[in-house]
């Protein structure tokens, strides 16, 4: 990993923490001096959203450290745990909301409304956290980060959880004083969702999934490109962490000097590892004449994309 790469992933993550400690805070006071469940929802949404920051935060520090004697590679395979550790703390949080919200109906204890203060807090809350998606989602698909992108879904849906919180706000303020527990609720609903995502996106990294369709049909395409590669079998790709490590064997002419042969593999290696997913690429060389090139499922799905291009 590039130190300009660490830099960029930790400064996302004060940023965040940032963000999120100025919205809890703010969203608490409104929840102290008005009594209103959907607004204290809304905090306790922020205080989880500022305690995870803390955590990828920690997890970036350790993430973008360079190779060691014991990490090889370098410790990016730790991210995917990162954001488990966030859907966690996402999941508390939506549980206990929850269960306030569902007591709070059960025994009719209303929260109060929460006046202009209320109004101002959750639109500003929406505003922010539409910025702070749009920030976190672009650098973590540029830097393939999982804990970035992990924080951006979650930012998302707190624009959701926001305007949930400010229906129930409005609804106290006309008269309707029950929505502002079922407003909560909904709340709830969308911290838990956001825990979901997460989970499901991360499983795939640590289960060393394969890769997009699109993906690998680029990956043998880069193979097939050199002009002495006659033909590709056998292509593994499979995350490692939130990169990819790529297998595969190329077929050339077998009268070539072995100098040649690896000169053909070593263009194929860096071809393919200028994909920014792919982190480690192993080629094995066959003479064609062995005949042991055999179509598969990835070769067919090269050849249905050349077709469409």
């Amino acid at each position: 990993m590039s130190g300009d790469r660490g830099r960029v992933m930790r400064r996302v993550g004060f940023v965040v923490l940032g963000v999120n400690l100025v919205l809890a805070l703010a969203k608490a006071g409104v929840w102290w001096s008005t009594g209103s469940l959907a607004v204290g929802s809304e905090a306790v949404n922020s205080v989880s959203d500022a305690v995870y920051s803390v955590i990828v935060l920690a997890g970036l520090y350790l993430t973008t450290q360079p190779p060691d004697f014991e990490h090889p590679h370098g410790h990016e395979r730790i991210e995917p745990f990162v954001s488990l550790f966030v859907a966690v703390g996402v999941f508390a949080a939506g549980a206990g909301v929850l269960w306030n919200a569902t007591t709070s109906v059960l025994n009719g204890t209303y929260g109060n409304p929460a006046g202009a203060a209320g109004v101002t807090v959750l639109v500003a809350s929406g505003v922010v956290k539409y910025g702070l998606y749009r920030y976190c989602l672009s650098i973590g698909e540029r830097e393939h980060s999982p804990a970035i992108v992990a924080t951006a879904l979650d930012n998302r849906n707190d624009i959701l959880t926001a305007g949930a919180a400010l229906v129930g706000v409005l609804g106290a303020g006309f008269g309707v004083p029950i929505l502002d527990p079922i407003a909560a609720g909904v709340v709830s609903l969308g911290i838990v969702y956001t825990g979901y995502e997460i989970v499901r996106d991360n499983v795939n990294y640590l289960v060393g999934a394969a890769p997009s369709d699109e993906l690998t049909a680029e990956i043998l395409s880069r193979a097939l490109e050199h002009p002495n590669v006659r033909g590709a079998h056998d292509v593994v790709a499979h995350y490692v962490g939130p990169e990819i490590d790529v297998s595969l064997h190329i077929e050339v002419e077998g009268d070539m000097t072995l100098l040649e042969a690896h000169d053909i593999e070593s263009d194929v290696v860096t071809a393919i590892r200028e994909l920014p997913e792919v982190d480690d690429v192993f080629v094995h060389v066959d003479p064609k004449e062995l005949g042991e090139w055999k179509e598969d499922e990835r070769t067919r799905l090269y050849e249905r994309r050349t077709r469409e291009e």
